[in-house]
């Protein structure tokens, strides 16, 4: 077994939140900075995979609009950004290590092509190729993180183009088992998963809840459970650092939902008291 890392002091003085909170002890941002001064470089490194979610949406922004806003959390600046698209584009070696090679594979593709109107099918792109290098991590509790995510939202896809009459095939992303078993079994009940995914029936279910809200606040709890069950014997090391974070991210999602629908009931209260006042006649 190889040696980990442990975080004793800073694991310990976390402040701990569930998933029925309705306060974030700091935001994702915030941890982020947090995690820069006390990780280890291996373990920074191992994090930087997950935070390459953020920096592949700010890729696709940079190649719409150079001047688009970055989104802070993640990880490369946009003179990086923008580095490695003028690199591809010169087709000259990428020196960056921590760019990952599906930006170039990306770059490349998105360059090659002089029609991107159709945003979806390359945030699609992106997101498939993110999906599959996350996977590859050589830690299981991250790749395991990485293979569920692609698998729930390929799951979900599947259910929902079936139900509306569309292409199964088309709104599969990423290349692992899962993704292979769907698309060769597009006409099936199942997609063929029954047997081979012991949460598919859990997820299927859940797929039926009509209210969009309840369905995606049982999906998060789903990951949130999955979290807890796969880091059951890790106390100080990444794998609960990692496991915090994730939580913080779904956390951090629901307490801004819930800011929102609080705002928007109090503007349509304030709205409803204002047609109630009728104003005197003579004034």
């Amino acid at each position: 077994m190889l040696f980990k890392n442990q975080y004793y002091y800073f694991i310990a003085g976390l402040p701990d939140f569930s998933f029925d909170s309705m306060k974030l002890p700091f935001t994702v941002e915030e941890f982020s900075v947090m995690l820069d001064e006390i990780l280890k470089p291996g373990d920074k490194k191992l994090l930087s995979k997950y935070f390459l979610k953020y920096d592949s949406d700010n890729l696709f922004h940079l190649l719409k609009n150079k001047d688009s806003m970055l989104n802070l959390i993640g990880k490369l600046s946009r003179e990086e950004l923008l580095a490695v698209v003028e690199k591809v584009r010169e087709d000259l070696p990428v020196s960056n290590e921590k760019i990952p090679p599906y930006f170039e594979e990306f770059i490349r593709i998105w360059l090659g092509d002089d029609v991107h109107d159709e945003s979806k099918l390359w945030e699609d792109l992106i997101t498939s190729l993110y999906m599959d290098y996350g996977i590859d991590v050589k830690n299981s509790l991250i790749s395991g993180w990485f293979e569920l995510n692609l698998n729930i939202g390929n799951i979900l896809s599947a259910i929902y183009a079936r139900k509306y009459g569309m292409d199964v095939t088309k709104v599969i992303v990423g290349n692992n088992t899962v993704a292979k078993i769907i698309r060769e079994n597009a006409g099936v009940r199942d997609f063929g998963l029954e047997q081979e995914l012991d949460y598919f029936d859990v997820i299927q279910r859940i797929s039926e809840e009509p209210d969009i809200y309840e369905r995606e606040r049982k999906i998060d709890h789903f990951r949130w459970n999955w979290l807890e069950e796969n880091t059951v014997f890790d106390y100080f090391n990444i794998e609960q650092i990692f496991a915090y974070l994730c939580k913080l991210q779904i956390l951090e999602r629901w307490v801004s939902l819930n800011a929102e629908e609080g705002e928007r009931v109090f503007r349509e209260l304030i709205a409803g008291l204002k047609n109630e006042i009728k104003m005197p006649e003579d004034m």
